[in-house]
């Protein structure tokens, strides 16, 4: 493996961040502070609890995941577009470095960037409620897996994008209403049927399901199938890219 091609593509996507500071850390961290204040205080003061969870605390794995379903599509679907949109892809297509090598270096560094934010979004929730962790490495192994996950669906999303109404497409009108309607904010055992088995078509419930009984060692679905869920996306999106490769779909064209 070329390790030294890989951390090239790394380094660079991880200087990329810091150079737009404001934009990758700061503003969601202050979103984030923002629901706590808006969700937290106003729903808070109205809804004790949920599941005997308080009402803040309960939030806040939905948050973290929301600001990371976001992130990781963002991240690596600029991450790969650009070289698009300036003509370096065929300089990475043409150098000693293959398909599966440049993946690992752009989606990395996108996973990283995503699990460094959810981190931070943890400590920053640890300042307004409560927030215990009753089974930290599922919460690890959650976080990871999403991410790179997510990741590599915005790898997807930034290959097949044509401009940049394209690149915000899927996040804008997909992953932002599906976020809020997968259970961030409230229980799917809350609504009446259909809704709640309505709720189990969409895969982000699956998401903040077992994230959120990593905390708290109660979610709305099954650890196991909420693991198998993400697992399952992961797989299918690693299908995908080996496709596009393969054919080189709008990389070599």
């Amino acid at each position: 493996m070329n390790l030294h091609g890989v951390y090239a593509i790394y380094r660079f996507e991880m200087a990329r961040a810091l150079r737009t500071l404001w934009q990758s850390l700061v503003t969601p961290v202050i979103t984030t502070s923002l629901y706590f204040v808006v969700f937290g205080g106003a729903l808070g003061s109205q809804i004790k609890q949920v599941d005997g969870i308080a009402y803040g605390s309960f939030i806040v794995p939905g948050l973290i995941m929301m600001s990371l379903l976001t992130q990781s599509i963002s991240n690596a679907s600029i991450g790969i577009y650009f070289p698009k949109f300036t003509g370096t892809i065929f300089e990475l297509l043409s150098a000693p470095i293959s398909a599966m090598e440049m993946v690992l270096g752009f989606v990395g560094a996108a996973a990283t960037k995503s699990v460094i934010l959810g981190l931070i979004i943890l400590g920053t929730a640890a300042c307004f409620v409560s927030v215990p962790i009753h089974h930290p490495l599922a919460m690890i192994a959650f976080l990871l897996l999403t991410s790179l996950a997510f990741s590599l669906f915005g790898f997807i999303i930034g290959v097949w994008a044509n401009g940049f109404e394209q690149l915000n497409f899927v996040p804008a009108l997909l992953i932002t209403p599906l976020s809020f309607l997968g259970g961030a904010f409230y229980s799917i055992n809350m609504l009446r049927e259909p809704w709640r088995t309505v709720s189990l078509f969409n895969p982000v419930v699956y998401l903040v399901s077992g994230f959120r009984w990593a905390f708290f060692d109660k979610g709305d679905v099954d650890v196991l199938v909420s693991l198998a869920a993400t697992a399952g996306f992961l797989v299918l999106c690693l299908a995908v890219i080996a496709w596009i490769f393969r054919t080189g779909y709008r990389l070599k064209n």
